[in-house]
């Protein structure tokens, strides 16, 4: 059980990030676990800041943004809906509860939902144990080997590209590029990348 989970919430500027603005000048109470990163739109995220958040001790994530059909970049959440269902796949590989991440519309009048928001995932993020995931310091600093980095950083597999140096037909063909289908599969929609005949 984790008493006071870690949370990092990715809020667009328009909307979600101004109802989080209005929850503070409200003086509505919610949980002060929450570390807030404004983006211009929530289609702004990438799987790899979700990742990162993880491997750097989050223990939940919540990307927030407009209401649908609300987007200030007509359909910016759309994406970010599509990129975080991806990204719930991956975190189920990794062996890691999808739960911990979270996606929800809140519009910049919404400050009570917001605040509603941080105290339920807070509340559901407390019946979980800690992010096992996350980077541990070694004998009391912040360094790590690179053994324990390998088996710690749950984006080392965009960020290696071995796949792709020792892939024979990468090799004859270099249109053809493993990492690239792990990166498409992150991002992109499943029917597209799995009908793709390169693949």
């Amino acid at each position: 059980m984790v008493a006071e989970p870690k949370i990092i919430a990715f809020t667009c500027n328009w909307c979600s990030y101004a109802g989080a603005d209005m929850a503070g000048t409200s003086r509505i109470q919610y949980p002060p676990n929450v570390r807030i990163i404004r983006l211009m739109c929530s289609g702004r995220i990438d799987p790899a800041f979700i990742l990162m958040a993880f491997e750097l001790g989050a223990d939940g994530v919540l990307v927030s943004g407009c209401h649908p059909a609300d987007c200030h970049y007509i359909s910016g959440n759309e994406k970010a809906e599509i990129r975080v269902n991806s990204v719930k796949k991956i975190l189920e590989l990794f062996g890691l509860e999808p739960e911990r991440l979270r996606l929800e519309w809140v519009s910049a009048s919404e400050g009570g939902h917001f605040a509603e928001t941080i105290r339920d995932f807070t509340e559901k993020l407390q019946k979980l144990e800690e992010n096992p995931f996350k980077v541990k310091p070694v004998s009391g600093t912040i360094e790590t080997t690179m053994e324990e980095t390998f088996k710690t950083n749950i984006r080392y597999c965009l960020q290696c590209g071995a796949c792709t140096s020792i892939c024979p037909i990468a090799r004859v063909d270099p249109r053809y590029s493993p990492r690239e289908t792990v990166n498409r599969i992150l991002t992109g929609p499943e029917e597209e990348i799995f009908s793709d005949q390169s693949i």
